[in-house]
């Protein structure tokens, strides 16, 4: 399984004419499904990657965002933290902890592993990335923490360092990268946008243009580097070198069971909320991950064996353009303040309830309330109206929904209230959920997504290998349909999926 971080369904045919590598053999030798698209309201990664795992929505999956505000411990949480633990460090010890223990349901490892006696592996630079895809096990569960060389698991996947992943780590260490230039691969010509587009936001060090030398602000392997070497492509060629080294040391494939090996390549993402969708440097990071994916690929094969292995890459949410080049387009875009969403709602409020605050947590579509103002809020229509009166005044918010109304919305036939609905779970997400409009974001400088637009939504979705049928789909899928797919090759059904299997691009 392989999730490449912020990929737009439209990169594809943008960029298929760079690939001559590992996205040019899924697109010729695999199934591509042209119209896949999440259906729900919070793109972002966490439920993206626990979509893409178990087959099912935030809804039912329970992680509707990557952090929200737990109401019982008063403060913010991200979608993995998990206070009871600390984490295991390969190089240096760490002292967070995280886990599954949101997630309501078994992913399609879990159910491989406790069936069929997989063995899993699962690789990221983020935290929840590589845990919502390996779920509530695994063999060698890896991330990076948030300094150079922090690479960790939890104690509920191993209780010490796994010895494979321990030798990688300890003899490819990130600083070996420093110094290295970060230059266009393709041909000038290739590349048909500006090389500063507006709005660029480019990491510390770094200007908007090309090249982007990896040299941190002292001389030396620091955090300013360890952040430029994250919004490059030499970070992605490090996990697919990491990942095709643990297929072997671990013997993936070549036990009785079926085995997995999930990685999510996050530069990608990095690199495309820094310089937006339409730079030239999203444009190389696909280039240049074209190459990655054809030496993981070309490793399986001689590893595991052609046509023993089967793929499926899809991604965890699009992005939406910077609101800068929007506008200089003529079209109507702009960014939300959420720290002006709270202060208009705390002046409101305090009108009429005295001062607060009032708001406990405000970020991108989600807004908490302080339990006390938002019972005084629910009893009160007019404060409520007032409420909702003055978000919907606040320049690119399309509409503001109560959680009330998103409950038991998920059958109903307006999109944006079933979008909603489907990214809501009680207790974690928002009393109050703001819907931007098109083109307008919640991030005060670069690219982000989040929205329901279908620069947000619309995602690839490709499958190769043993049991799948190459061709071009048109039919509609969601990511949700992932795991059902693979497991269907599997012979399993997965006990919670609302996704469905794309039998159309099987073999049987």
């Amino acid at each position: 399984m392989v999730v490449v971080d912020q990929m737009r369904a439209d990169y594809v045919e943008r960029f298929q004419h760079d690939w001559a590598g590992g996205f040019k053999r899924l697109l010729t030798e695999g199934a591509w499904l042209r119209r896949a698209a999440y259906p729900y309201l919070d793109t972002v990664t966490c439920p993206g990657h626990a979509t893409i795992s178990t087959g099912a929505f935030p809804r039912t999956h329970g992680i509707p965002e990557n952090g929200w505000w737990d109401r019982d411990l008063r403060k913010q949480m991200t979608c993995t933290e998990d206070p009871r633990l600390s984490n295991i460090g390969y190089l240096a010890p760490v002292i967070t902890g995280d886990s599954v223990h949101r997630l309501q349901i078994p992913t399609l490892t879990d159910q491989l592993r406790a069936e069929r006696g997989a063995h899993v592996v699962t690789l990221a630079l983020k935290d929840r990335s590589a845990i919502m895809l390996a779920g509530h096990g695994g063999d060698a569960v890896t991330w990076i923490g948030e300094a150079i060389d922090s690479w960790q698991t939890s104690p509920i996947y191993s209780t010490t360092p796994v010895t494979a992943v321990k030798s990688f780590v300890e003899a490819n260490r990130i600083a070996a990268d420093f110094g290295k230039t970060w230059s266009r691969l393709l041909p000038a010509a290739r590349y048909k946008t500006a090389d500063d587009g507006a709005g660029e936001a480019p990491p510390l060090g770094w200007t908007a243009t090309f090249p982007h030398v990896l040299t941190g602000t002292s001389g030396q392997a620091d955090a300013t580097y360890f952040a430029q070497w994250q919004r490059s492509p030499f970070a992605d060629a490090y996990v697919g070198r990491f990942a095709a080294t643990l297929v072997e040391s671990l013997k993936l494939g070549r036990h009785d069971a079926t085995d997995v090996l999930a990685i999510s390549f996050s530069s990608t993402d990095l690199v495309g909320h820094a310089f937006g969708p339409g730079s030239q440097e999203v444009q190389d990071m696909y280039a240049r991950l074209d190459q990655t994916l054809a030496l993981l690929f070309a490793r399986l094969d001689d590893v595991v064996g052609r046509n023993q292995w089967v793929v499926a890459l899809s991604a965890d949410h699009g992005v939406t353009p910077l609101p800068e080049q929007l506008v200089a387009a003529g079209k109507d875009a702009g960014r939300i303040s959420s720290a002006a969403v709270a202060n208009v709602v705390e002046e409101r409020i305090g009108a009429v309830l005295g001062s607060g605050p009032h708001v406990a947590f405000a970020a991108g579509n989600e807004l908490f309330f302080h339990k006390a103002a938002y019972d005084a809020i629910q009893s009160s229509p007019d404060l409520l109206r007032s409420v909702v009166k003055a978000i919907e005044g606040i320049p690119g918010v399309h509409k503001v929904l109560r959680a009330e109304d998103v409950r038991d919305a998920s059958s109903s036939s307006d999109v944006m209230l079933r979008a909603a609905a489907l990214s809501y779970f009680p207790g974690r997400s928002g009393d109050l959920i703001i819907v931007p409009r098109p083109g307008w974001v919640f991030a005060p400088r670069g690219a982000t997504h989040g929205s329901a637009s279908a620069d947000d939504q619309r995602v690839p979705i490709l499958f190769m290998g043993r049991g799948i049928k190459p061709g071009r789909y048109d039919e509609p899928a969601t990511p949700a349909d992932i795991a059902p797919t693979l497991a269907a090759l599997c012979g399993l059904t997965l006990s919670h999926a609302e996704g469905r299997p794309i039998t159309a691009a099987l073999t049987f």
